[in-house]
C-alpha cells in the first residue's frame, strides 16, 4: 500500500516536472520568435539539469541548428543574447537597436558554456515605475521582460496593480471609496505612494485604472514566471489612509512628513497589534490574486527617519515587519532597498549600532539588502557586508529620468567582479540595476549587465569597441575615436553625487549658476567632449542607417547644445550685471534660438518626444475626465513635479521636443522680457518676484490641455549635421567652469 502510494506520488511529480519543463521550453521558443522572427526555427532549446546553485547555459551547433541550453528560461534567453551579440553583431537596447541578421547563421565550432557568479540579478526601483513606466501597456511590458531575460535579470520588482489589493483590504475593514480617494495618488506618483511619502496627489484614481492594472499585473507576472524569473511583490509597510485615525482612534499611528510642501501621511506603528493583522491580510489577498514567489519588498523608512533612535525600538520594528510576512508565508524573504542607509540624512541616523539592531531579528538567509547606490555610496564596506545578510551590488546611476550623458564606466567595469574576491564582502549575492529612470545612456547599462555571466573585471576599451561594432554594425575608425573621448569625458569616473549634470535651460530661469534641482557644473572639459561630436559627424554618412548611431548622434548633439546653453546663460548673467542692454538683448535672442534649434533636433527621434509620453498617458482613459487627469499627471511630473510651491520643481526635467519649445523656452522668454525691462529702467532684478509670477505660469501650463506631436519630423543625421555646422565652431572654444 505504502509502496503503491509512493510510486503514485513519484509519477505525479514526474508528470508535473515534465509539464513545467515543456511550458518553459514553449515560453523560451516564443521569446526567440519575438526576438528573431525570421530565424527562430533555426534555434533549438534544451534544458540543463541544475548541478549547483549557479545558473548556467550552453550554446552549440548541432544538426544544422543553434542549440541553446540552460537551467531556466532566463539562462536560455541569455544564451540567445550571447550568440546574437558575439556571432551576429545583434543588440537590443532601449535607445537604438541593431537587429540585422546574417542570412546564414554562423556555426559554433566549439561548445560555449557560461556560469553566472551572481545568484541574484535584481532590476528596478520604485521610482522607475513612475519616471519611466507610468503609462506602459502590455506591449511595452512584453518588450521589457524580453530585454530582462536576454540580459540575465532574474529578480524584477513587480509592483503594478497594488491598488486593487489595497482597495480590497481596506474596504474589508470598512473604509469607503472617499477614504481611498484621499489615499491613492495619481498614476505618475505611485512610486512615492508605495514608499510611504505621499497620499492623494494627482488623484482621485479612477476605478478603471485599478481594474485594468490588476489585469496587466497578471500578464506581467505570468510572463516573468514562465521565463524563470522571481518577481518581488510588495508587503505591508504601515502606510494607512488618513481616515484611519478616526476609524481606529486607539491605534498607534505616527504622522510623518516627507517633503515640507506635502501634507503628512500616516504610518501605523509596527508595535500596534493591527500592523500584523493588516500585513497578513494584505499578503493573503495578494497571493490569492497574483500568487507568490516568496520574495517581498518592504521599505518602511524611505527618506524618513524612524520616530525613535532606540536600538530596541528598531529591533522590534524589523521583527514585526518580518513576522507579519512569515506568519502568512513561512518561506518569506524580505527584500529591502537600502536607500534609508545611504541617503544623505539616513547616513547620519543609521549608526552601526542602530543598523545592527534593525537587521538582527531577520535570519541571514531571509533578508536581501539592495545596496542601492553602490557605485557611488557603497554602504557594504563599512557594515562588514551588511553584518552577514545577503546583499546585492546595485548601480543607481539615474535620478528623475534625466537624460544627460553620464556614467562611471571605470567603476562599473571593474567593481562588481572585484568584490567577488574581496575578503570583506560578506554574503555578497548578486548585482542589480536600481535606477530611478530608464531609456537613457544605453551604453552604461549594457556595460553593467555584462557582469551577469562574467566573474572578471571588464577590459573597458576592448568591450567598448565590441559595443560599437554591435551597435553600428561596423567598427568605424572615427566612431572608435569618438568613444575614446566619451570614455574620458562624460563616462569617466567622477565626483558627481546626484546623477548627470543638468543644463540650465531646463531649470527655472535665474542668473545664478544653478537652479533648485538643476545642478550644472561639469566634471569634464566641454571642449574635449565636443571633439567626440566632431568624430561622429565624420562617420555620419557611413553609419547613417544604423538605428543606434542615429540615436547617439542626436544625443551627443543634444548634450553639446545643452552644455552651450549653460555657458551662454552664465555669459548673459555677466552681461546683465554689467548693464550692457544691447548685448543682453542680442544674446538672449541667441539663447532662445538655441532652444528652438534643440527642440527641432529632438523632434527627429521618438526617444525625445513629449507627445508620446502624454499620448501614452491618455490612452488609459475611458472618458474625458480621466484623459484630463492623466494628462495632468504626465505633464506635472516632468515639470513642476507637484503643486505650485513644491521645492523639487524640475527634478524630473527632460530635454524632449515639445517640452523645450513650449515650456523651457517660454519660461526663459518671460524671464528675458522682464529682466530686460528692468535693465532698461535701471531697476534691481527681483528673483523672488519673478518666481512668484512664473509659478502661476507653470501651473497654468501643467493644467492646459494641448496636443503634441507623436511622430518624428526631420532626418536625425541631417539635422545633427546642420546643428554641428551652426554651433560646433562656437562650442569647441567654450569651456564651462564653476
Amino acid at each position: 500500500m505504502k509502496r503503491t502510494y509512493l510510486l503514485t506520488l513519484l509519477f505525479v511529480a514526474g508528470v508535473c516536472l515534465n509539464a513545467f519543463s515543456q511550458l518553459n521550453i514553449a515560453a523560451s521558443k516564443k521569446l526567440i520568435q519575438r526576438i528573431v522572427p525570421q530565424h527562430y526555427q533555426q534555434f533549438e532549446v534544451k534544458y540543463l539539469t541544475k548541478a549547483s546553485e549557479e545558473d548556467r547555459f550552453e550554446i552549440e551547433s548541432k544538426n544544422g541548428k543553434i542549440v541553446l541550453s540552460g537551467n531556466n528560461g532566463v539562462a536560455v534567453a541569455s544564451a540567445l543574447n550571447y550568440y546574437l551579440k558575439e556571432y551576429c553583431n545583434f543588440e537590443i537596447t532601449w535607445n537604438g537597436s541593431n537587429r540585422n541578421m546574417p542570412k546564414v547563421l554562423p556555426v559554433i565550432k566549439e561548445k560555449i558554456s557560461k556560469t553566472s557568479p551572481h545568484e541574484l540579478r535584481y532590476y528596478l526601483n520604485y521610482c522607475t515605475f513612475s519616471y519611466s513606466m507610468a503609462w506602459w501597456d502590455w506591449k511595452r511590458w512584453e518588450e521589457e521582460i524580453d530585454w530582462m531575460a536576454l540580459n540575465g535579470i532574474n529578480m524584477p520588482l513587480a509592483i503594478t496593480g497594488q491598488e486593487a489589493i489595497w482597495q480590497k483590504v481596506y474596504k474589508g475593514m470598512g473604509f469607503s471609496d472617499r477614504d481611498l480617494q484621499e489615499f491613492f495618488t495619481g498614476p505618475a506618483y505611485f512610486g512615492w505612494f508605495y514608499m510611504n511619502n505621499m497620499d492623494a496627489w494627482g488623484g482621485p484614481l479612477p476605478q478603471s485604472w485599478i481594474d485594468s492594472h490588476k489585469d496587466l499585473q497578471k500578464k506581467i507576472l505570468a510572463r516573468q514566471r514562465e521565463l524563470g524569473m522571481i518577481p518581488v511583490l510588495p508587503a505591508f509597510t504601515g502606510h494607512v489612509p488618513k481616515s484611519f485615525v478616526k476609524k481606529f482612534p486607539e491605534a498607534k499611528v505616527d504622522s510623518v512628513n516627507w517633503q515640507g510642501n506635502f501634507p503628512n501621511i500616516y504610518m501605523l506603528n509596527p508595535n500596534d497589534p493591527m500592523f500584523s493583522k493588516i500585513g497578513e491580510q494584505f499578503l493573503k489577498e495578494q497571493t490569492r490574486e497574483y500568487g507568490t514567489d516568496h520574495y517581498y519588498s518592504s521599505d518602511i523608512f524611505n527618506e524618513l527617519n524612524p520616530p525613535s533612535s532606540d536600538p530596541k525600538y528598531l529591533y522590534d520594528i524589523s521583527e514585526k515587519v518580518y513576522s507579519s510576512m512569515k506568519k502568512v508565508d513561512p518561506k518569506s524573504v524580505w527584500v529591502m532597498q537600502a536607500w534609508l542607509f545611504v541617503s544623505a540624512h539616513g547616513r547620519k541616523f543609521w549608526t552601526p549600532e542602530r543598523m545592527q539592531a534593525f537587521l538582527k531579528p531577520v535570519p541571514d538567509d531571509k533578508l536581501i539588502i539592495l545596496d542601492l547606490y553602490t557605485e557611488n555610496r557603497p554602504r557594504w564596506k563599512n557594515t562588514e557586508g551588511y553584518y552577514g545578510k545577503k546583499w546585492v551590488w546595485n548601480m543607481l546611476h539615474n535620478f528623475g529620468g534625466n537624460i544627460g550623458l553620464f556614467g562611471k564606466a571605470q567603476t562599473i567595469a571593474s567593481e562588481p567582479a572585484r568584490v567577488l574576491s574581496d575578503p570583506m564582502k560578506g554574503n555578497y549575492s548578486g548585482i542589480g540595476l536600481t535606477m530611478e529612470g530608464i531609456e537613457q545612456n544605453p551604453f552604461i547599462y549594457q556595460l553593467m549587465l555584462d557582469h551577469v555571466w562574467n566573474n572578471e573585471p571588464i577590459e573597458l576599451e576592448k568591450w567598448t569597441n565590441k559595443y560599437i561594432t554591435r551597435r553600428y554594425g561596423v567598427l568605424d575608425n572615427n566612431a572608435v575615436k569618438a568613444w575614446e573621448i566619451l570614455l574620458n569625458t562624460v563616462y569617466k569616473d567622477n565626483n558627481k553625487d546626484q546623477g548627470a549634470p543638468e543644463s540650465i535651460l531646463s531649470g527655472r530661469p535665474t542668473f545664478a549658476q544653478n537652479s533648485y534641482w538643476t545642478w550644472t557644473d561639469l566634471y569634464y572639459d566641454n571642449r574635449e567632449f565636443v571633439r567626440a561630436w566632431d568624430y561622429l559627424i565624420k562617420s555620419a554618412d557611413k553609419l547613417r542607417n544604423s538605428d543606434g548611431f542615429q540615436y547617439d548622434i542626436v544625443d551627443i548633439t543634444r548634450q553639446a547644445m545643452a552644455n552651450y546653453a549653460t555657458a551662454l546663460q552664465r555669459q548673459l548673467a555677466y552681461t546683465y550685471y554689467a548693464g550692457d542692454v544691447n548685448t543682453y538683448e542680442k544674446e538672449s535672442r541667441r539663447f532662445l534660438e538655441l532652444l528652438s534649434d534643440l527642440d527641432r533636433l529632438l523632434a527627429t527621434r521618438k526617444d525625445f518626444l513629449l507627445g508620446i509620453w502624454i499620448d501614452d498617458a491618455k490612452k488609459w482613459a475611458t472618458n474625458d475626465a480621466e484623459r484630463k487627469l492623466y494628462e495632468f499627471n504626465a505633464k506635472d511630473l516632468v515639470s513642476m513635479w507637484g503643486h505650485k510651491d513644491i521645492t523639487i520643481n524640475d527634478y524630473s526635467a527632460r530635454q524632449w521636443s515639445g517640452l523645450v519649445e513650449n515650456y523651457y523656452k517660454q519660461r526663459w522668454k518671460i524671464f528675458f522680457d522682464q529682466s530686460l525691462q528692468k535693465l532698461k529702467n535701471n531697476e534691481i532684478w527681483d528673483q523672488a518676484e519673478f518666481e512668484k509670477y512664473i509659478k502661476d505660469w507653470e501651473w497654468n501650463w501643467v493644467n492646459r490641455r494641448e496636443t503634441y506631436p507623436t511622430n518624428t519630423k526631420g532626418d536625425p543625421v541631417n539635422v545633427s549635421k546642420e546643428m554641428y555646422n551652426k554651433y560646433f565652431p562656437i562650442i569647441v572654444n567654450v569651456n564651462i567652469v564653476k
